[in-house]
């Protein structure tokens, strides 16, 4: 583009100096210079004038310039017709026509592979008096056109009316006044602003002008002498080998060119064009290092400008996808620091008049430690751009201390020695100061000042956004564990531990829950479910389903029948709530588990030396669009099997489906329950010590989550995962008696406790117990009907059951004073740690629970 540029500014200033050298030239003299002109101008082979005749009916050829004869001859005489003169002249257009193939060489014909470019030659009245024609290989370009237009403008006025002076056919013959032309254009060249230089066909230079001899010496040492011996005397041929090859492949083709070269002697760039003419090769030489140079400043200034748009724009979109502030951190740590060179860079929101350190990289955390919470100070940088909204940059130490004495220890502990404080400044309103810091005393240049303070709208701007992502964050977080067990219970049938791990995007809480209930009869109930959805909407419905799943689970339903009463629930929510939702009840009297499942995974089973099972069949449709009743599954859970519930956010998600999930939880579960190792692992964790074994699930969970969850993977969807190990009662702690039906079954039930007791060593339980169980049957006896039941169970507590046959649910009344009766239960309430009723396949229990000192 620079010699290009520089190549138009030659090209004008050439056609000043010619036009100027051809003032005093008229006639065949005017047309014979002005064809050359045009000719070399235009970088044609050759050209041809034509004038029209006194009747304006032909056009006769008057002067011809680097043509043959023989092609020449054929335009000596045309008609205004299709030729390019001819349409030319009566168009009073510019015309190009280029060779038709085919054409046998006889009449106006051109060469193979060429084409003419001819130019009205308008007279000073306005008529059309002539055509100049240009022989090409190629239409010439606008620059080219536009400069044969200035030399037609300029000829055509200065031609005679035909009328008066009828043009003079072409002949090859040069006549003296041609001659003088010629002069005139040698003191043209002489005298022109850039090199000229001529060789003829045996490369002897023939002429030099002065600025031409700043290139290859003085003139006298040059005429005569070949161009090649001027070449290797400069050291041409060493610089720029291929210079020579140029010159040759020039006027073997006969066809100008150019190109750029830094010339050996002064190391300064010229274009060089190289004309060749029908006894020679001219050369042009424009010295262009002045434009080249402003072009390559334009050219750096670009690629900074590209640079600079290129790195906004990629920081731009690697920051729309960061969303809390350690990912914001992380991307400017990885895309502003390195391309300057820095070391360091923290965020420092500033609230109250104090200081938080919202994130950092690069600093030791003990500088950080000392700055969070600090007063922004009167004197310091932060306060400088807080107040100001400007930048400041600071190049070492020295400048640092001699600006802010009071905090000049702090360069030290802070390991630095150059910083760029910036600005953050969100919808007007400053929020802070984000720092980057060098490792060593560092001048940043305009450039990288303005980038910088570019970059620091953008990074404002994400950091903002981090932060109020954050702080939503960590509400929705608090909102979700005040919604989920804080702790779970501490029963004697199972040792539980539990996980919930909230979707890795977006800010809104889910609604996955679990939940450990604590049932009668030493029973526990293991519960886990997902609202579908995310958002304060679903996480509060998800707190009122396990509400309401602890208030049925009081009640004592089977699992079945409390999702049907669940399933109601969530239907009256409206038709856009759903949720799934699986309740297990585990008997460790029996070691049996009955669970009942609403389009919520099934439970795995763990044993040890046994493959990991998930035990049922298909689910029932979710909550919300179930149509009751739900199944039961029942299947056997003998002591210290592993019961495991999940949701589907554990096992599911874009990349695998919820049956490759489960494989892959199945294979999961297997290698972390046998431990590392063979044989003894597995002996290590199934047979851990009590006080051991809630630290075992614990670390199983992890190990699960590690494992179906990475942490850089993340999730799209809330998990929850329960883990459960089951102990069952043993038989000698279970006691169970049939009792008579009459008055004396109190008597039987005391004497069968007392006795019972005694066993268990649990005497000072004994009164009370007794008490209670004469109440009890008591209760059987007169408001029930048989069969009635005795069963004592020892656990953490003491539990007395008393089974009947009627349905019939005692309640608790007020007597009055003078009632002989209705204390029973209140006795009962009294007397034991909890009691309640639950109803059986058979009819009702009623049992009390008392605690073991």
């Amino acid at each position: 583009m620079a010699g290009q540029i520089t190549v138009d500014e030659a090209i004008a200033a050439r056609l000043r100096l010619i036009i100027k050298a051809g003032d005093e030239l008229y006639g065949p003299d005017l047309l014979s210079f002005m064809l050359e002109q045009a000719v070399t101008e235009s970088g044609g082979l050759g050209g041809m004038v034509h004038l029209r005749t006194a009747d304006g009916r032909k056009l006769l050829l008057t002067t011809a310039h680097g043509l043959m004869r023989t092609i020449a001859g054929g335009w000596a005489e045309l008609t205004v017709d299709g030729t390019a003169p001819g349409r030319a002249v009566a168009r009073a257009l510019p015309a190009w026509v280029p060779a038709r193939p085919g054409e046998d060489g006889a009449g106006p014909v051109l060469p193979a592979g060429t084409g003419l470019l001819a130019l009205p030659l308008v007279a000073a009245d306005g008529a059309v008096a002539g055509a100049l024609s240009v022989l090409a290989t190629e239409e010439p370009g606008a620059g080219r056109r536009a400069a044969l237009e200035e030399l037609t403008g300029w000829t055509g006025p200065r031609l005679p009316d035909p009328r008066e002076s009828p043009p003079e056919p072409w002949h090859r013959e040069e006549r003296p006044e041609q001659r003088i032309a010629r002069d005139a254009v040698s003191r043209a060249l002489w005298h022109m602003s850039d090199a000229f230089f001529a060789v003829d066909a045996q490369w002897r230079i023939t002429f030099v002008n002065p600025e031409a001899e700043r290139l290859l010496g003085a003139s006298h040492a040059l005429l005569g002498r070949t161009l090649w011996e001027a070449f290797a005397r400069l050291g041409v041929d060493i610089v720029d080998p291929g210079l020579p090859a140029r010159y040759r492949r020039a006027a073997e083709s006969g066809a100008p060119s150019g190109f750029e070269v830094r010339w050996p002697t002064n190391q300064r760039w010229y274009y060089m064009r190289l004309v060749p003419v029908p006894d020679g090769l001219a050369v042009y030489a424009a010295d262009i290092t002045e434009s080249r140079a402003r072009e390559e400043e334009r050219a750096v200034a670009e690629r900074a400008a590209a640079e600079r748009g290129a790195r906004i724009s990629e920081l731009t979109g690697a920051l729309a996808q960061a969303l809390t502030m350690r990912e914001v951190v992380s991307v400017i740590a990885d895309r502003v620091l390195p391309p300057f060179g820095a070391s360091g860079f923290v965020v420092q929101l500033v609230e109250g008049g104090l200081v938080q350190v919202a994130g950092a990289v690069g600093y030791p955390q003990s500088f950080l430690d000392a700055i969070d919470g600090s007063p922004v100070g009167d004197l310091s940088a932060v306060s400088e751009v807080h107040q100001s909204g400007a930048p400041v940059f600071i190049d070492s130490v020295e400048e640092f201390s001699r600006r802010y004495p009071t905090q000049a220890d702090r360069p030290f502990s802070a390991r630095k020695a150059a910083w760029a404080f910036l600005p953050m400044i969100v919808s007007g309103r400053e929020i802070g100061c984000s720092v980057i810091s060098f490792a060593e005393p560092r001048h940043l240049t305009g450039e990288e000042r303005a980038l910088l303070s570019a970059l620091s709208g953008l990074m404002a701007q994400a950091i903002e956004r981090a932060r109020l992502y954050d702080t939503e964050h960590t509400r929705a977080k608090e909102l979700q564990r005040g919604l989920l067990p804080r702790a779970l219970p501490s029963v004697h049938a199972v040792t539980t531990a539990a996980r919930y791990l909230p979707a890795s995007e977006g800010i809104e809480v889910g609604g996955d829950w679990y939940d450990v209930i604590p049932l009668s009869g030493a029973r526990v109930a293991l519960v886990i479910g997902d609202v579908m959805g995310h958002g304060l909407s679903e996480a509060a419905t998800m707190g009122r389903l396990r509400t309401a799943v602890h208030t049925l689970a009081d009640l004592e339903f089977p699992p079945a029948e409390l999702l049907t009463r669940l399933n109601d629930l969530v239907s009256d929510l409206g038709d856009s709530f759903y949720a799934t939702c699986l309740y297990a009840v585990y008997d460790p009297v029996t070691a049996t588990c009955t669970y009942a499942r609403a389009g919520h995974p099934p439970p795995a089973v763990v044993r040890p030396g046994e493959p990991v099972r998930f035990p049922g069949q298909a689910p029932d449709p979710p909550l919300g669009a179930a149509r009751p009743p739900f199944e039961n599954t029942e299947f056997a859970l003998p002591e210290g099997s592993l019961l495991v519930l999940y949701t589907d956010g554990l096992v599911e998600s874009a990349a695998r489906d919820i049956d490759q999930g489960m494989e892959h939880l199945a294979r999961t579960l297997a290698a972390a329950a046998s431990g590392p190792g063979s044989g003894p692992g597995a002996r290590h964790f199934w047979q851990q010590e009590p006080r051991g074994e809630s630290a075992s699930l614990e670390r199983l969970c992890d190990d699960v989550l590690a494992e179906l969850v990475p942490e850089k993977q993340g999730t799209e969807d809330d998990a929850a995962l329960l883990i459960a190990r089951t102990h069952a009662i043993a038989s000698e702690d279970i006691a169970v008696w049939p009792l008579t039906q009459g008055p004396v079954a109190a008597s039987e039930a005391r004497d069968h406790v007392r006795k019972q007791l005694r066993r268990w060593q649990l005497a000072p339980l004994t009164t009370t117990a007794e008490l209670l169980v004469s109440e009890l049957v008591g209760n059987a006896i007169r408001h029930g009907k048989g069969p009635v039941e005795l069963r004592l169970l020892r656990g953490e507590g003491l539990i007395c059951e008393v089974s009947d046959g009627s349905l019939t649910t005692p309640r608790m009344r007020h007597a009055s004073e003078t009632d002989e009766g209705g204390r029973g239960l209140q006795l009962v309430s009294a007397l034991s740690h909890r009691w309640g009723t639950r109803y059986t396949a058979a009819g009702k229990c009623i049992w009390t629970e008392q605690l073991v000192p």
